[in-house]
């Protein structure tokens, strides 16, 4: 049976054209002349029975029916535009992942690792999009998202990947000013305390304002101005700006072992926030079964565990934490 479907000249035109608002600038986009954008636009018109512009003297106007066929049509073309770009950069074998992710989780943790996953499957293209709360998959083209939060959410897999503990970190002149502002102490001359980093200027991450309190209150320590300071989204952000010595901040380890390394940054105290946070990989129920995500997880979830036995305790005894804690 033969399919009816409108010109794909036409669809673009007309996309070009309701998105634009204007004839002329869907010509210029399209490198046509405004006659063929109005003779395209009106075959498709005829082709559907519906009038999708209405025309007054200052230029054309979409109708009801002309802006909700127009949002379809844009979301069909970007998806043959997206499976054309696939198809030339894979050449027709492996496979595309879009993959959603945390920006500082990407950029410190998983680029460092993706190499590894790439050089093993020279067929695939990983495509990253900052994702960083949860959302319909369904209103997405993601495959998977890595995510930090309690777990997944419905009609997904959630596959435990890390838990978190934060370390309060500061450049190694910080350290040397907060022994500095002291004074006498009972302590090692170069022991910190937690009422050193009290007195000192602190990074705060502002979707989680609470965890300055959280750390000092873990500390034993009341600190009426716990959640005073800069206020920076990101943790690479606030990372950085502990490197420059701007203040001390909340991280977790594992997102600034290199600047640990490097002697960049110093873990100022021993004491460690366990969090109720930890890092998954979400998949949609509906993309499970698919090799290419199915492997991709089997991948992330064993650099994961990678460091050996400890990082695996540290993830049981998060899991089982988290199982107490909700009565399981």
């Amino acid at each position: 049976m033969r399919r009816r479907l409108p010109s794909t000249a036409a669809l673009a035109a007309f996309e070009a054209a309701a998105r634009h608002q204007s004839f002329t600038r869907a010509a210029d986009e399209l490198a046509l002349t405004q006659s063929a954008v109005c003779r395209q636009v009106a075959t498709l018109e005829g082709f559907v029975g519906v009038a999708l512009f209405r025309r007054t003297r200052r230029g054309v106007v979409l109708t009801e029916a002309g802006v909700a066929y127009s949002r379809r049509v844009r979301a069909r073309l970007e998806e043959v535009e997206r499976d054309a770009l696939e198809l030339m950069t894979t050449g027709g074998a492996g496979g595309v992942l879009e993959l959603g992710v945390l920006p500082t989780f990407a950029a410190k943790w998983l680029l460092p690792r993706l190499r590894g996953y790439l050089d093993a499957h020279p067929g695939v293209t990983v495509n990253l999009t900052p994702r960083t709360r949860p959302f319909l998959f369904d209103e997405t083209e993601l495959d998977a998202t890595i995510y930090a939060g309690e777990s997944g959410w419905p009609g997904t897999e959630a596959h435990f990947l890390l838990p978190e503990t934060l370390i309060a970190v500061g450049s190694p002149a910080l350290r040397a000013e907060a022994l500095a502002r002291r004074g006498p102490s009972s302590l090692a001359d170069d022991v910190l305390t937690p009422a050193d980093l009290a007195r000192l200027p602190r990074l705060q991450i502002s979707t989680r304002p609470q965890l300055w309190r959280q750390w000092f209150d873990h500390a034993g320590l009341e600190v009426r101005d716990a959640m005073a300071g800069s206020r920076m989204e990101l943790f690479s952000l606030i990372g950085e700006a502990a490197v420059q010595g701007l203040g001390v901040a909340l991280v977790p380890r594992f997102l600034i072992e290199a600047e640990l390394h490097r002697g960049a940054l110093v873990q100022l105290l021993d004491l460690e926030l366990p969090s109720d946070r930890a890092y998954w990989l979400i998949v949609p129920q509906r993309k499970a079964a698919s090799p290419l995500v199915a492997g991709f997880r089997d991948w992330l979830v064993a650099q994961a565990a990678a460091p050996g036995q400890a990082a695996g305790a540290r993830a049981s005894e998060w899991l089982v934490d988290r199982g107490a804690r909700d009565g399981g």
